[in-house]
């Protein structure tokens, strides 16, 4: 195989054309006649002429026999006791003259009685149809059934000729169209098996990138096709490892500073049980726990430990079921409404994650919620989307802020208390574990009032 891809397709172009040409020279081959046609003059006369012989040579009592044997589709012979009946409305004129007289010659008797008849159409007027060329006319035509030649024998009797039905040329339409057919299917199969072999590692390639962007790592791909896509799939590999390299170098530095961190964190709380003022030390203590919680939430957002969950099949709608039932527990306001049943594939621990911070921060800004789960179909009417609808009755979120609220340690509330605004991860968090399992979160201010969370999420 050549080893550019432009070379597979050129390659697969120039296949195609030999394999029409191929076909093209077997349906010549194949419809090409052995000899002259059978309803030439030369070769209609001769056989006349050795029928006529046979036949006169044979006893009367063995004469339909012997005509039997000798008649085919494509020329019929009758043999008749006495001159046969008409044709039909026929006429017969002086044109058919230069054939009696050729067949007179082969038959050597100058005397002897011979009758052409050209049937009449079927309306009664004159036959405008063209006639067989060694009739007279100049436009080609089969001797066909609607042309009888009868012969007069020795003994009186009679041998009628008539032309069978015309036999299918070459390039009749239904024939010419089934060749046709059959041609552009071989030719059509071959280029699709040919396509395929050169776009398979293509869709190796893209389906490792999709993996790669959902689950953020994918299987190293065997650098095999056409030279130009073994390059890309060398680079797409090193891309993927320095993509690791620097995800382990991030995690490895951040547990480090949070480890550094740690430590004097551990000396100031310590100074600040010296502190006599229980206010004062109150205030400290607090920004201390403060700075541990965001220096844990950090770390963990850094690590994403839930991507190292494995994906497996999980029931969405009983896992949304029992976070509402959680928060009802804790005394909350949350309501589900959807199915019952709706299988997904992920990760359901960290898609558990997620789901709760959204609506722990409904919860926080609303008062609570209620989670609607809808399906989403495609053009063909295929359920391939899951609807997750998160709604509160707060007082919702300017537009602008849409976007901006999904931005590690960004608040609404510029308070750095705990108590009320968090370490701002929690809805970053939630948007990083949804993408990686191929969907998306957005926001929007609901009609009535509130703020509706809305996550999309493959089946």
């Amino acid at each position: 195989m050549p080893d550019s891809l432009a070379s597979r397709i050129a390659l697969t172009v120039v296949l195609a054309l030999l394999l029409t040409q191929a076909v093209s020279a077997l349906v010549y081959l194949t419809d090409r006649s052995e000899g002259p046609p059978i309803h030439g003059p030369n070769v209609l006369i001769q056989r006349v002429t050795a029928i006529v012989q046979l036949v006169e040579s044979t006893p009367a009592s063995d004469r339909e026999r012997v005509v039997r044997a000798i008649d085919d589709p494509v020329l019929r012979v009758e043999w008749h006791p006495d001159r046969p009946p008409p044709l039909g409305p026929a006429f017969s004129a002086g044109r058919f003259e230069g054939l009696k007289r050729r067949l007179r010659d082969q038959l050597n008797t100058a005397d002897r009685n011979i009758l052409v008849e050209v049937q009449l159409p079927p309306d009664g007027g004159i036959d405008d149809r063209p006639p067989p060329p060694f009739l007279g006319g100049d436009e080609p035509r089969r001797w066909g059934p609607h042309v009888r030649l009868s012969v007069r024998l020795g003994d009186g009797s009679w041998l009628s000729f008539t032309g069978g039905d015309p036999l299918p040329g070459p390039f009749r339409i239904v024939r010419f169209l089934l060749w046709m057919g059959a041609i552009v299917a071989v030719i059509l199969l071959v280029s699709l098996l040919a396509a395929r072999r050169a776009a398979g590692p293509l869709a190796s390639f893209a389906a490792a990138a999709e993996r790669l962007s959902v689950a953020g790592q994918a299987d190293p791909l065997a650098e095999e096709g056409p030279r130009e896509l073994r390059a890309a799939i060398h680079a797409f590999n090193r891309m993927q490892a320095r993509l690791a390299r620097f995800v382990a170098d991030r995690t490895q530095m951040l547990a480090a500073i949070s480890h550094d961190l740690r430590t004097p964190i551990t000396r100031l709380r310590l100074r600040a049980e010296l502190v006599e003022d229980p206010e004062m030390q109150r205030r400290m203590l607090a920004d201390l726990d403060e700075m541990e919680a965001m220096i844990s939430a950090t770390l963990a957002f850094a690590r994403d430990d839930a991507q190292r969950e494995p994906r497996g099949r999980f029931d969405l709608a009983d896992l949304l079921q029992s976070l509402c039932d959680d928060r009802v527990d804790a005394g909350h306001h949350a309501l589900y409404a959807g199915p019952p049943h709706a299988v997904a594939e992920g990760r359901p621990v960290a898609l558990r994650r997620a789901l709760a911070n959204l609506m722990d921060n409904a919860i926080k800004y609303g008062g609570g919620f209620t989670v609607r789960l809808d399906r989403e179909a495609d053009a063909i009417g295929q359920n391939r989307h899951a609807l997750i609808h998160i709604d509160d009755d707060g007082p919702g979120i300017p537009e602008a802020e849409f976007e901006k609220v999904f931005a590690p340690f960004y608040r609404l509330e510029r308070s750095r208390s705990r108590d009320t605004g968090g370490v701002g991860l929690g809805l970053s968090t939630a948007r990083s574990i949804i993408r990686g399992h191929g969907g998306d979160v957005t926001l929007a201010n609901r009609a009535g009032g509130g703020l509706r969370a809305t996550v999309t999420l493959p089946l």
